[in-house]
């Protein structure tokens, strides 16, 4: 009896299939061509004029097989997020990493409790990579109303996040940009964003920041949550995956007393070692709300230490804790 794939392999294959297929006639990356393909399958044809009438023929033939009324959000961004995976392990590049499922699913929760009650949503990722924890987010509130923007500097990342909201059928705007240059966008409900970690090489533009550093370089990811800050509404909500150390670096008590200034510190839970390569690239998520009149901070910051994401008792046990949080702050 032959094997019956999943929805999110039968995807993949194509995807693969295709993408395989234009990078040869592309003479291009196996990513760039999986946005290329993406485009096309969102198309429903094949636009790449340089591809041969027999190769065109093949395309369009798999892409045929793809029934995308008969396929749910998360088939479709996993199959994606597969073949872009692929991608990078072809091409080890350091700004082209993805932030894991479990922990984009993780995020979705947080968001959902924390903006319950409304209906309408503008989102901003400063650092939106391939669109993957956006998207993720995305899929787990259907009954919101959602605007989002992007921004990404590395041109075939920001390709994938195009082509990735496309097959999901989510409105998203992208700017294709430093991300700490001036953004012309109006403020947002709501930021999501896997920090970009280290030193920003742009000591110019670091110069606009209230939290550049006084002698060299500055840090980043202090940087991108000063600008999401500035662009996000008074008593929205942020929500950054940060480096465990992040209120204990040299530049801490500079952004301490930033924060202090500007939000209320709601959360910052740990994430377990198990979902990182080692100690030093342990990471937490800091949840921020921007300061609004009428709007007290929480009586004490939730903080907590995630267990694996996989022991479903202890999970259940921290999800029973952040609930009688809110129920408690919120």
């Amino acid at each position: 009896m032959p094997m019956i794939n999943s929805p999110v392999e039968s995807l993949f294959g194509i995807i693969d299939e295709t993408a395989t297929l234009l990078k040869d006639e592309l003479a291009c990356s196996y990513l760039e061509a999986v946005a290329e393909t993406g485009e096309n399958l969102f198309q429903g044809d094949v636009l790449q004029e340089e591809v041969s009438e027999l190769t065109k023929k093949r395309l369009n033939k798999k892409y045929d097989e793809v029934n995308f009324s008969q396929l749910e959000n998360e088939n479709i961004r996993k199959a994606f997020q597969f073949a872009i995976l692929k991608g990078m392990k072809e091409n080890v590049q350091p700004n082209h990493q993805m932030t894991p499922d479990s922990l984009g699913l993780f995020i979705s929760y947080l968001v959902n409790k924390f903006t319950a009650g409304m209906n309408k949503l503008t989102v901003l990722d400063p650092a939106i990579g391939t669109g993957n924890l956006l998207t993720t987010v995305l899929n787990q509130m259907p009954g919101k109303e959602t605007q989002s923007i992007g921004v990404e500097i590395d041109e075939v990342l920001i390709k994938l996040a195009y082509v990735g909201a496309d097959l999901q059928k989510h409105p998203l705007q992208l700017f294709n940009q430093d991300s700490l240059e001036p953004l012309f966008i109006d403020p947002v409900d709501l930021v999501l964003c896997d920090l970009p970690i280290g030193y920003y090489p742009n000591d110019l533009r670091a110069q606009d920041y209230e939290l550049k550093a006084d002698e060299g370089h500055s840090y980043a990811h202090h940087l991108f949550i000063e600008q999401s800050l500035k662009h996000t509404k008074d008593g929205g909500y942020l929500f950054f995956i940060v480096p465990n150390g992040l209120f204990e670096s040299p530049h801490s008590a500079q952004l301490q007393g930033y924060l202090k200034e500007k939000a209320d510190i709601q959360g910052f839970l740990q994430l377990p070692l198990s979902l990182f390569k080692n100690k030093n690239s342990a990471k937490s998520i800091l949840i921020l709300q921007k300061k609004k009149e009428g709007i007290k901070p929480p009586k004490e910051v939730l903080l907590a230490q995630l267990p694996s994401l996989s022991n479903q008792r202890a999970l259940q046990d921290i999800l029973s804790k952040i609930d009688q949080w809110l129920v408690q702050n919120k």
